[in-house]
């Protein structure tokens, strides 16, 4: 605006010209934080990035995409993700003008959240505001920096931890940190949360983390950093909160008519019609259901771009409650009955996810996108007691209240370590598919060289990804902007 006024001045010929300048609206001058006002806007623009990246929604496509149980129609570049055959660049992504579905969109989400809950932290303690909820403001910033370092992690392994906010491109500038060092912030800053005095329980305002939620978000990852003690008690601190309780009807958790109540479920969610996340719409719901916007019940305008494979359906007990949660045929606009060979030309054997239906928005808002889920809590407890100390009959316990609300009988008795942990991945895949999990749970433990090429059909009959593919490349644009990041080894 400077440089625009002065060269009005000079184009008119005036010898001088002053400039007054007052600043409203930047939340990045020393003019703001003063408030609880502003301490309370400062935070709003905290959790934004997140309604960014679930819109998009890389949030769950890069995981979802990059499985074994959903895949996409081979459009504006989603199908790199599938077959692997994504670049540094992330070029098709961006030819295709559809960045918000990468892995890019992750890591440019992550740091803008990153940047602002460390404006948070700096400044919001010198607010003139109430000091119980000046705490908590900062422990939801520790909160929010911690699951934006943890996002960062497990796609792209070593990252730069970012705790200190940049006044000028220099401070931007940082090298990367090993994993053991990311692990070591996050811990750091999920303690500062679980002490700043969080309000507990599902009654808290839409799309804030409740205080279990931060032991919900440390037990998770805690399992990612193999630190099985560490998941295990704080697994427990939010089951044994009483404050959560599993609905009892899995098939309620995605109803869009009963999102109040599935908070006792959903621990912390992306709130995509309102409540304290930007309502920001979202774009899972139309491309989940079939084609045309031919079934009403899914969505008043849906693509048909997003289906489960064959596989993945067939891998479910009939008696699993879960698998309604899927369907091999769908009620068109006339009542009548579609089967699986007409859902769409690209496949006879399309298979529909219907976790995120709505079929009364017309903004393009969709159900709630769960984060933190309590079953995440029972499972992680199974799995972090069996690798801590075998198969347990506590162990059981985790994952046979898990299989109980599925409609299941109890897992198998006397099963060796090795078989109950593979019970347990077998079981998050079941509850979590199409919530943006099931990849990240195959690059943890490393198995997903021999699990994704089983994962085929007509559409992508040959899926060979490779060692490299268990982090996404860091992308080009971040390697050309900071001199000192090096592209992750396996990709230069």
């Amino acid at each position: 605006m400077k440089k625009i006024s002065l060269f009005i001045c000079l184009a008119l010929g005036f010898s001088s010209c002053k400039l007054d300048e007052t600043v409203y609206s930047s939340i990045y001058t020393e003019n703001f934080y003063k408030t609880a006002s502003d301490a309370e806007k400062g935070l709003i623009a905290v959790y934004d990035p997140i309604a960014d990246m679930a819109v998009g929604p890389a949030l769950t496509l890069v995981s979802d995409l990059s499985a074994d149980q959903t895949y996409p129609r081979a459009v504006v570049g989603r199908n790199t993700l599938t077959l692997f055959t994504y670049d540094p660049n992330y070029t098709t992504q961006k030819t295709a003008g559809r960045v918000s579905e990468s892995p890019q969109q992750i890591w440019l989400s992550c740091y803008d959240g990153i940047e602002k809950a460390n404006r948070i932290i700096e400044k919001v303690p010198g607010a003139n505001m109430d000091p119980v909820r000046q705490k908590q403001i900062i422990g939801e910033a520790y909160f929010l920096r911690a699951f934006y370092h943890w996002m960062l992690t497990k796609n792209f392994g070593d990252i730069p931890v970012k705790t200190t906010a940049s006044t000028t491109i220099a401070e931007a500038i940082v090298t990367k940190s090993s994993r053991t060092d990311v692990y070591k912030q996050i811990y750091a800053d999920l303690d500062l949360a679980v002490a700043a005095g969080l309000v507990s329980g599902p009654g808290i305002e839409k799309g804030r983390p409740s205080r279990e939620a931060v032991s919900a978000l440390y037990a998770k990852v805690a399992l990612y950093n193999e630190d099985w003690s560490r998941a295990l008690q704080q697994s427990q601190a939010v089951i044994n909160s009483g404050k959560y309780s599993l609905m009892p009807d899995v098939r309620d958790v995605y109803r869009y008519d009963k999102e109040d109540a599935a908070r006792v479920e959903n621990i912390w969610a992306f709130e995509s019609e309102g409540g304290f996340s930007p309502s920001r719409g979202g774009q899972i719901t139309s491309l989940l259901g079939p084609a045309s916007s031919a079934g009403p019940e899914y969505s008043r305008s849906s693509f048909g771009s997003m289906f489960a494979y064959q596989s993945f359906f067939d891998s479910f007990s009939p008696q699993d409650l879960r698998r309604q949660l899927l369907d091999t045929t769908y009620v068109n606009k006339a009542g009548a009955r579609v089967p699986q060979r007409s859902i769409t030309p690209i496949t006879t054997q399309a298979v529909l996810v219907k976790k995120y239906q709505d079929p009364i928005s017309t903004i393009g808002n969709t159900s709630n996108i769960p984060i933190l889920r309590l079953p995440d809590a029972y499972l992680i407890a199974a799995e972090a007691e069996a690798r801590a100390n075998g198969s347990t009959a506590v162990a059981y316990g985790y994952i046979n209240t898990i299989r109980k609300r599925a409609g299941l009988a109890n897992l198998q008795a006397g099963l060796s370590k090795d078989a109950f942990i593979a019970a347990v991945l077998q079981e998050r895949s079941w509850e979590f598919f199409a919530e943006g999990d099931r990849w990240y749970d195959l690059t943890r433990t490393n198995t997903f060289l021999p699990v994704i090429p089983k994962s085929v059909n007509s559409v992508y009959p040959v899926r060979t990804p490779t060692a490299k593919n268990r982090y996404f490349p860091i992308p080009q644009d971040e390697l050309n902007a900071n001199p000192q990041m090096q592209q992750n080894p396996d990709w230069q």
